[in-house]
């Protein structure tokens, strides 16, 4: 942890969400601005919104409140950011999605196959030596799946980003008229 760190306060996790005009190069300015203040992501992930030509960017990073608000401040600076949003734990739907491909024979198969219905995951693809798992969830939900799985015999896995929404009738874009 830095003295800057240090000073300000604990480092927690915090999720930003981020409208944007959908133009070549946002996100690398985005990724950018980061590199250049020497802030670090945990997590990104980018796609459309309900609006034409408006994407959703969403940002976890550690830090203190300090930090977090400084990144802010400097989202907000990129011209084609709309609105810069931090989004609160307890009133958020944060998810992420795992592709996980497992040893399974003819013997082991129904226990790797018992894992994932445990943790409400998908076989997606079945082979006869592997199965490719489908998961959704928190980051923590997604590690105690591949803890599980992992006596088995990982052969591949890919984690994407977070996407959050805030729970409740409250949106970040404007409402559409119906």
């Amino acid at each position: 942890m830095s003295m800057t760190n240090q000073a300000a306060g604990v480092e927690k996790r915090h999720t930003l969400s981020v409208l944007v005009q959908d133009v070549d190069g946002i996100t690398s300015r985005i990724a950018g601005m980061f590199t250049r203040r020497g802030f670090t992501m945990y997590s990104f992930s980018s796609a459309r919104t309900e609006h034409e030509n408006i994407n959703r960017i969403t940002i976890v990073v550690y830090g203190d409140e300090v930090v977090v608000e400084q990144i802010t401040k400097q989202l907000n600076k990129l011209v084609d950011v709309l609105k810069v949003v931090r989004l609160d734990e307890e009133s958020t739907i944060a998810r992420a999605m795992l592709l996980v491909k497992v040893n399974a024979d003819n013997t082991t198969r129904p226990h790797v196959v018992d894992a994932a219905n445990i943790f409400r995951a998908r076989i997606v693809d079945v082979a006869p030596e592997s199965v490719v798992i489908e998961a959704t969830g928190t980051p923590g939900k997604l590690s105690a799946l591949l803890d599980v799985l992992e006596p088995f015999g990982i052969r591949e896995f890919i984690h994407s980003g977070e996407i959050a929404v805030g729970r409740g009738p409250k949106t970040m874009t404007p409402q559409k008229n119906s």
